[in-house]
């Protein structure tokens, strides 16, 4: 009933901009049109979209936004106070770094900036448990190099596990497949920021590019162990950001939750602001605007 309500003072609001239709389907926040990954995105769950739309403040120091100086390779050098970490120029040695703290259960999103151009070979990107290797003699996927580990190779898109490559992501759609933007087998240019879906509840691995959920890249990770977010490269140079975005648990959304999921929703990326306009109680417009999170936006 709330998510029903909320959609119908929405379209009856005669506080829209005039120049914008109600009955019109809303643009998606998730799913920009303009994207590449957009045919190559699948829907995400509804804890998954709550989460990118609604994301809870972070406390300051959370250990999971911050990369360990004692569990990263002695080449990884962590910066800016955690936040960063940088490899150390070094030659026929690649290296790993991983997020100080960790999780065991609900679904979590970090966003994690990596410059193209610092990314060279062997760049990847995914999830860690304790005993996972740090550092290895020459040029190898080091996450996803073990047992221990799960990561997709930024640049060829491969998905590694237990030194084994075990797929390509994201998986061509047919849609995709006759798309002129392109080529069957030509890896996708993946942009500078990607944010990291880890379902630790469900044991699942995704990942989320220019706001396009791109499905589940891997299943069946460890339920119960402690998981950390993890990076391996082999760039002397490079510079890597890690920010925690938060996480919720495995118990379904509050119905306040979803009666605000669902106005954002309806609103759309460019209105979302204009919730003031709709005729709603003071109390609960005092409500959107105290708990009014800015959605995941992993565009530059």
């Amino acid at each position: 009933m709330g998510l029903s309500l909320c959609r119908q003072l929405f379209h009856s609001s005669p506080f829209l901009p005039t120049n914008t239709s109600a009955s019109s389907p809303p643009s998606s926040p998730s799913f920009p049109p303009t994207s590449l990954f957009t045919s190559l995105s699948t829907p995400p769950s509804m804890r998954l979209t709550t989460l990118l739309l609604q994301s809870p403040p972070v406390a300051p120091g959370d250990p999971r936004s911050s990369w360990s100086a004692v569990e990263s390779s002695p080449h990884m050098l962590v910066r800016d106070e955690g936040a960063t970490v940088w490899r150390q120029p070094s030659e026929q040695s690649s290296d790993a770094a991983r997020s100080s703290g960790g999780v065991r259960a609900g679904l979590h999103l970090w966003e994690v900036s990596w410059l193209v151009e610092q990314r060279g070979s062997h760049a990847l990107l995914g999830v860690c448990t304790n005993g996972s290797a740090r550092q290895a003699s020459g040029y190898t996927a080091l996450v996803g190099g073990d047992s221990r580990s799960w990561g997709w190779e930024l640049s060829t898109n491969q998905l590694w596990h237990d030194g084994k490559e075990v797929a390509r992501y994201p998986t061509a759609t047919e849609e995709h497949h006759h798309s002129h933007h392109h080529h069957h087998g030509t890896p996708m240019d993946i942009p500078e920021r990607v944010v990291v879906a880890l379902d630790a509840d469900a044991g699942t691995l995704g990942y989320v590019v220019e706001g396009c959920y791109l499905g589940v890249a891997f299943s069946g990770l460890p339920k119960g162990e402690e998981l950390f977010l993890s990076v391996s490269c082999v760039w002397g140079g490079a510079s890597i950001q890690l920010r925690y975005l938060g996480g919720m648990s495995r118990d379904p959304p509050s119905l306040m939750s979803l009666s605000r999921l669902s106005i954002n929703q309806a609103m759309g990326r460019s209105r979302m602001s204009m919730t003031d306009r709709l005729p709603l109680p003071p109390v609960l417009q005092r409500f959107l605007e105290q708990t009014q999170q800015r959605p995941v936006n992993t565009t530059s």
